[in-house]
């Protein structure tokens, strides 16, 4: 299988290479494709695999080459991971700190940021399905570049099922949880498990040990909840009010006014400190030699502790588990091995809200004899296609279960969502189609309401200082709405 990487000079590619090199999905990959737009990277992550080859057995790993062109990148693809960062280090610099400077939380993905963001990832992303539809058409196009949930629904208008967003934090809380809970979750499976929203922005409402619900016991237990980074992070008093464990990004809508304080008492932003660490690191790594995977590794260990720092006081340490890596790959390459035909798995993944004819068999409920199920008209067939989450529209991208197999990833159907979950969804949701609609339109007006119907930001008023900022920070932005009909 030749598996491609754009963005392949991006950090986190030696953690898809260690992967590939030995364990479960060693073998799975022939030849490994880097594409970047910046050399200087792609050098850099490169000398890291070489050094990282050199600790293995002779040909353990896939082959390595760079491609100077996405078309050559493409052509022959069977896999492609993108994982792309248009404006690089500088950029999400920007997205943080034009909101922060407005009292307005700044984060890469969750808020302005993740709009700003959003706005100058979709249109390379865009181009990039188009190009996969000549260059290799066959090919599964595994999406991590963030916001990962709003660029997967731009491109599903031009890749249909053949894109999936990819993201580890949903399913690290269901595993960590897990084990907080004294529950052994089988390989690849994950039923008994309930979990529902968009990516970044969900919840973890039911966990089955031998058909047994134990996921109250574990929200009544402080000892429990101790023990993994969610259940620290929200007060036991909100958990026990939801009922369920959420994301860990949910922090910034449940704690906002802490957040915000505890990223402007930091000095640096999250970016603004990558940016500096990267500068610094990059050209180191490019002239490693033999000891490149060491200082990148000593790196990515540091950078990981810094992760959601805002979050956690008193001196609170990331547990080992979560820095040792291992969730970022995992799911990327268990979808891949299940796609290329290597056994069905489970995953949490990025999808259409939607059921194929033949499981929403089983997801409508049997009528009544003096009345039709809902959703159901007297004497009709089962509906085309039911939502796996109810209440959000069926051709909407959410975060959910899917059973993954050579047909694609099919979202496991879940239960409905409270009423403040899904009032909260629905709303992020309007937000993402309004910047893909602004993207795809070049509506500068969609752009303007998707930062003003956020309910972090919440304002006319500061909607429109924020647009005009990232205008200001992104010239390519005011080239989007010149290119409108």
């Amino acid at each position: 299988m030749r598996l491609t990487i754009a963005g392949g000079g991006g950090f986190r590619v030696p953690l898809v290479y260690r992967a590939l090199s030995a364990g479960p999905f060693a073998g799975l990959v022939r030849e490994l494709v880097l594409y970047d737009v910046d050399a200087g990277r792609l050098a850099a992550i490169e000398a890291v695999l070489a050094s990282l080859a050199q600790q293995g057995p002779p040909g353990s790993g896939p082959q390595v080459r760079t491609a100077s062109s996405l078309a050559d990148a493409l052509n022959g693809a069977d896999m492609v991971f993108a994982a792309i960062r248009p404006g690089g280090t500088a950029g999400r610099t920007a997205d943080e700190r034009i909101a922060l400077d407005l009292s307005i939380l700044g984060q890469e993905t969750t808020g302005a940021g993740g709009i700003s963001y959003a706005l100058r990832s979709i249109p390379p992303m865009l181009k990039l399905a188009e190009e996969m539809r000549s260059r290799c058409p066959g090919a599964w196009l595994l999406n991590f570049t963030n916001p990962a949930g709003m660029v997967t629904e731009a491109l599903v208008p031009v890749l249909g099922h053949r894109v999936i967003g990819i993201c580890d934090s949903a399913g690290g809380l269901v595993h960590r949880a897990a084990r907080a809970a004294g529950v052994t979750l089988p390989e690849g499976r994950l039923d008994g498990v309930g979990y529902y929203g968009l990516n970044h922005l969900g919840w973890l409402y039911r966990l089955e040990s031998g058909g047994r619900d134990v996921l109250p016991e574990l929200l009544a237990s402080p000892a429990a909840l101790a023990e993994f980074e969610e259940g620290r992070l929200f007060a036991p008093g909100l958990l026990g009010g939801l009922g369920c464990l959420p994301n860990e990004y949910l922090f910034y809508y449940y704690d906002t006014e802490r957040a915000v304080a505890g990223m402007r008492g930091a000095g640096l932003t999250r970016g603004e400190s990558i940016a500096r660490q990267q500068a610094e690191l990059y050209p180191r790594l490019a002239a490693a030699g033999p000891g490149a995977f060491a200082l990148w590794e000593a790196a990515r260990r540091s950078r990981e502790e810094g992760y959601l720092a805002e979050a956690r006081t008193g001196g609170e340490h990331r547990d080992e588990t979560d820095l040792a890596g291992g969730g970022y790959e995992r799911v990327a390459l268990a979808a891949m091995r299940a796609l290329s035909g290597g056994g069905e798995a489970q995953l949490i993944l990025n999808t259409v809200n939607t059921l194929p004819a033949e499981t929403a068999v089983n997801a409508v409920a049997e009528p009544a004899p003096d009345r039709p199920a809902a959703g159901r008209a007297a004497g009709s067939a089962v509906p085309a296609a039911v939502p796996a989450v109810p209440g959000l529209p069926a051709d909407a991208v959410v975060e959910v279960p899917c059973t993954v197999t050579p047909d694609g990833a099919v979202p496991v159907p879940q239960d409905p969502p409270g009423p403040e979950q899904l009032a909260l969804m629905r709303r992020v949701k309007d937000v993402e189609r309004l910047v893909v609609e602004a993207t795809t339109t070049g509506r500068r007006e969609s752009a303007l309401a998707a930062f003003a119907r956020h309910p972090l930001v919440d304002s006319e008023v500061l909607a429109g200082r924020l647009l005009s900022g990232y205008e200001a920070a992104f010239p390519e932005l005011g080239r989007l709405w010149h290119r409108r009909p």
